[in-house]
């Protein structure tokens, strides 16, 4: 069947999300397959759709986060516990709903494919239709809750050219009955329908962002402070505490989950009989990708989505180490090659010149050095580095850059024993992890520029580092990450423009370097200079059951303060070593109990 293609309206207002799932039922034939004609003008087609009406604008995102966690969880959850936590918010959505005894008007947004066989090629996430409703008593949680509506005159719908049968002939299949969740009411209506909008949109949030699929199946006696998490988890999504390309990936393996979970539920219901062995193995194959996935789900929210999200190893390829005859090569990168480019080569230097820089990675064995000449490159075999290697430019570090691709998560990782990076420019576009990841061994950057989008340089433990005479900026959390157990050699680096999306409010303002203490990392410090990062310079990262003899945020203050004698204790515990450096940031040094 040929895909839809419709003229989608704009309407609906601030605060509009997407349409719902499709009810659980809905045959397949209720879909009418519809090829639209060509895209009518508002003018020439009398028979299309009025634009939609404005709906209530959203009230949550204009409330601060800490009234938001006291509304779910000392108002509407308090002493729950997860099972109950549906027949809860069902109670506060009826109480809002028996305040009004007549119909009210609100905008349907169902699911695409309720109405089109195809509908990869809508740009809008869901069909939306002005109808007059009639909300149904439920059986259960709110999920059940049903309203019935019908359609208003005059016709309105955010898809100029949708058939009016269409929608008729949907609804009819429906019986008429759409989740209630599924319906916004729009504005200008009495108080007890905008009070019933907020309600509705409480409890969307809660669905959408809050509630997981397994909470119920999970014995949680502090359930309120799982639920305080997740809303501190979106608000950092949502104000870039944690990075914008970190968050989004989180979201779509949410998404995923949800949509394998429907999936499964679809796959058993569709058994009539006796399942078969093909049956029973697709079953299974379905519930293990489904348990895999919640498992990945909850590490990264155990981890609250740190900076590269769970720490599992990103280099699954073997180390070749040297070659056998002992023998090292220079491989030389340039789009075209001058024998001008080599004269500075001695005569017995055995070369390889690739086009590639990706090919020049995959013919390295340890010992070898990989000359970059000025240009524009990409290489996801930076991801990828196990040899002991020196990858270098030959001018200076703008003249040599290196981005990343923006279809993999990781630009540059790597476990090799010892590798340098010198005389280069990283630009980071579109990738999820760290700019670099130094996963085990150790890693120098000298005189590179790090242009960051995603995070900064992140160190894992036992891993260790060395930055020279570098530019790093742009990261959206950290300029540098040190993580539990790592060690870092910082001298005569530029470390700038750090975490500058995130909230200035935000109690995680991470700036320029980030410390996490248990184990103690390592870190010296030289002649950097650290300025115009959101936050602190340098923060400390300790958790709460750390013993301190200063609570809370410790700040770098005026000689003879008792917080400075406890930040003097606890950089001479960390084995941190500053020496002049400067730091121009809003709080220089700090420590953060997490």
């Amino acid at each position: 069947m040929a895909s839809c293609a419709a003229a989608e309206r704009g309407g609906g207002g601030p605060g509009e999300e997407s349409g719902g799932t499709q009810p659980a039922g809905t045959s397949r034939e209720a879909r009418l397959r519809w090829p639209p004609p060509p895209l009518p003008s508002v003018s020439e087609e009398p028979g299309e759709a009025a634009p939609l009406p404005r709906q209530y604008p959203s009230h949550l995102s204009a409330m601060a986060r800490g009234d938001v966690v006291a509304l779910y969880c000392d108002a509407l959850l308090r002493g729950c516990k997860a099972e109950d936590a549906g027949d809860a918010m069902s109670k506060y959505l009826l109480e809002k709903l028996k305040m009004k005894e007549n119909n009210w008007l609100g905008i349907w947004k169902a699911n695409p494919e309720l109405f089109f066989v195809n509908s990869e090629d809508l740009i809008t996430p869901s069909v939306a239709i002005l109808v007059e409703v009639t909300w149904k008593l439920p059986q259960n949680s709110s999920s059940q809750l049903k309203a019935s509506v019908s359609v208003v005159e005059p016709f309105s719908s955010n898809i100029a050219n949708i058939p009016r049968e269409l929608v008729d002939n949907i609804l009819e299949e429906l019986d008429h009955c759409v989740p209630l969740l599924e319906v916004y009411p729009v504005e200008g209506q009495d108080n007890a329908v905008f009070e019933i909008a907020q309600a509705l949109e409480v409890v969307r949030f809660f669905y959408d962002f809050i509630w997981r699929d397994w909470d119920a199946d999970e014995s949680c006696e502090t359930y309120s402070a799982l639920v305080e998490e997740r809303i501190n988890l979106w608000y950092d999504i949502q104000n870039g505490t944690i990075p914008a390309p970190v968050g989004h990936r989180f979201k779509k393996h949410l998404e995923k989950y949800k949509i394998l979970r429907l999936e499964l539920i679809q796959y058993q219901s569709n058994i009539e009989e006796e399942p078969t062995e093909e049956e029973v193995v697709e079953c299974w194959k379905k519930y293990y990708e489904l348990v895999m996935l919640c498992g990945l789900l909850k590490i990264w929210e155990d981890l609250r989505l740190r900076a590269h999200g769970p720490l599992t190893p990103r280099i699954l390829r073997r180390r070749k180490g040297y070659r056998a005859d002992g023998k090292t090569v220079t491989h030389t990168v340039a789009k075209t090659m001058t024998a001008e480019m080599v004269k500075d080569f001695s005569v017995d230097t055995p070369l390889q010149h690739h086009e590639n820089l990706n090919v020049a990675l995959e013919s390295c064995y340890s010992g070898d050095t990989v000359v970059v000449f000025p240009g524009e490159y990409k290489a996801i075999n930076l991801s990828m580095l196990t040899e002991d290697i020196i990858i270098r430019g030959t001018g200076k570090p703008e003249e040599t850059m290196i981005v990343s691709e923006p279809t993999h998560d990781s630009f540059v990782v790597s476990k090799a024993k010892d590798i340098k990076l010198m005389h280069l420019t990283l630009v980071q576009q579109g990738t999820v992890d760290g700019i670099v990841v130094v996963e085990s061994g150790h890693m120098t950057l000298a005189n590179c520029v790090l242009r960051c989008e995603g995070t900064g340089v992140c160190v894992l433990t036992g891993a260790s580092l060395t930055v020279t005479d570098s530019e790093i900026t742009g990261a959206q959390g950290a300029g540098v990450e040190l993580y539990p157990g790592s060690t870092a050699i910082l001298e005569g680096n530029k470390i700038h423009h750090c975490n500058s999306r995130t909230s200035e409010t935000s109690h995680h303002s991470l700036g320029g370097i980030n410390i996490k203490v248990v184990p103690v990392p390592k870190l010296k410090m030289k002649n950097n200079h650290i300025f115009s990062n959101s936050g602190h310079g340098v923060t400390i990262l300790q958790p709460t059951d750390t013993p301190t003899s200063a609570g809370g945020i410790v700040e770098f203050t005026a000689s003879g303060d008792a917080e400075e004698d406890a930040l003097s204790k606890l950089i001479q515990d960390l084995r941190l070593e500053m020496n002049t450096n400067t730091l121009d940031d809003i709080k220089d040094i700090s420590v953060i109990h997490s």
